[in-house]
């Protein structure tokens, strides 16, 4: 009986250490059901004012972990929502293209903000996710202040040859080697092609006279060393309230400096 009682202990030991070891990470969030059923998944952390920051291309929510202004913007009394955009991470990654149209990013967000009931909200993009940004400040009055991290004035144009590049790229075209950064990146990972190409096809563009209409104050954080996607003084020259600031690094690490979290949560404060 003894030794019975020994092995069951040492197999519950084993147990425990396999599913230490070897078991997925805890999902700490929700999903919510947007206007078309696309699930989209989000996390909410910390509390006070709400926050609510946009990832680039081909990234998650989960990849704001490991910048500096996520732990800080919860230290410094916000409450900070982070989310996968459709087509991306734990999110649905619906495969026909009218999915991706018509802002349908955006709606995703604003249905989001109005499922917490919250009436008003800052909003913090990065790359891509500063193009989704934009389109929030034409279609959410809601939104008190924003950050554009990583962009220029590029995307204003929607014949934007990088972003259709792109699209052909992961379509199959293999002639284009402007884009050729992007898909080695892209190839070497486990995406969903498909769905980042419906992502580049129905990307949207914010047209000028849409940026000169908007009201709210906007900070421009542009890396040093970023080189990528149009001129940031461009950009600031057709937002009425907005200002620049410059932090270290090019376009895949300046969202990762802490000077990217102080300058954020400076403009948020005051």
């Amino acid at each position: 009986m003894k030794k019975y009682t020994v092995c069951i202990a040492v197999l519950a030991t084993l147990l425990l250490l396999s599913n230490s070891l070897f078991s997925q990470p805890e999902v700490q969030g929700r999903y919510f059901m947007s206007f078309d059923s696309t699930k989209i998944y989000y996390e909410v952390h910390g509390a006070g004012y709400p926050v609510i920051l946009i990832h680039g291309f081909t990234g998650t929510g989960e990849g704001w972990k490991k910048n500096p202004v996520y732990d800080d913007l919860m230290k410094a009394g916000y409450e900070v929502i982070i989310l996968d955009q459709r087509g991306n991470g734990r999110s649905d990654r619906p495969h026909k293209g009218a999915a991706y149209a018509n802002d349908a990013e955006a709606r995703d967000i604003m249905g989001l903000m109005t499922n917490l009931f919250i009436k008003h909200y800052d909003v913090v993009g990065y790359s891509r996710g500063s193009i989704i940004t934009a389109r929030l400040l034409v279609l959410d009055r809601r939104i008190h202040k924003a950050v554009i991290g990583g962009m220029g004035d590029a995307f204003t144009n929607p014949e934007w040859q990088r972003r259709i590049h792109i699209y052909q790229a992961l379509m199959g075209d293999t002639t284009l080697h402007d884009v050729d950064d992007v898909m080695k990146y892209i190839h070497t990972q486990h995406f969903d092609n498909l769905a980042l190409a419906y992502q580049q096809k129905y990307q949207p563009s914010t047209s000028k006279p849409e940026l000169a209409a908007i009201k709210q104050p906007v900070l421009i954080v542009r890396g040093t060393e970023d080189k990528e996607n149009g001129s940031e003084t461009g950009l600031n020259k057709l937002i009425p309230k907005s200002s620049i600031t410059y932090v270290p690094g090019d376009h895949n690490n300046g969202a990762k400096t802490n000077e990217f979290s102080v300058a954020v949560i400076d403009f948020l404060k005051n």
